[in-house]
């Protein structure tokens, strides 16, 4: 993937949220609000959410069979970003906590959760508003 454009990387740093797109095991779309991080560095979406959500359930199912694909859109007025790709569900308390602290910049700080994980997304893709993908 290349590296996202600048009008790309600010809308990504402002503060706002976004849907996930996940694939139930029947194959049909379920779509939620989740706030998310990038790491440009490591060309990576990050969402956490506990263990027993319907998303992250529906990540591991997808994981087992081959990739879980999902999107991740988000919209403001005539911007919008969607990043395509794979995510797997990590537990690892090191993914966790990074992912906990990069949230609290980008949002606000979260209480501490042991049912916390994190999706990570390596997005493959991404599509967005004209101005933004030239």
């Amino acid at each position: 993937m290349r590296p996202l454009t600048p009008e790309q990387t600010v809308f990504v740093t402002e503060r706002h949220l976004a849907t996930l797109t996940t694939l139930r095991a029947d194959g049909t779309p379920h779509v939620v609000p989740v706030a998310f991080t990038w790491d440009a560095d490591a060309q990576l979406v990050r969402i956490t959410t506990e263990r027993t959500s319907v998303k992250a359930r529906n990540v591991v199912t997808g994981a087992a069979s081959g990739g879980a694909r999902v999107a991740v859109c988000q919209v403001d007025g005539g911007r919008w970003l969607t990043f395509e790709g794979t995510a797997t569900v990590s537990d690892d308390p090191d993914d966790v906590a990074e992912a906990v602290r990069r949230y609290a910049v980008r949002y606000r700080p979260l209480e501490p959760k042991p049912e916390r994980v994190v999706l990570h997304v390596r997005p493959d893709r991404v599509l967005g508003s004209g101005y933004m993908t030239r």
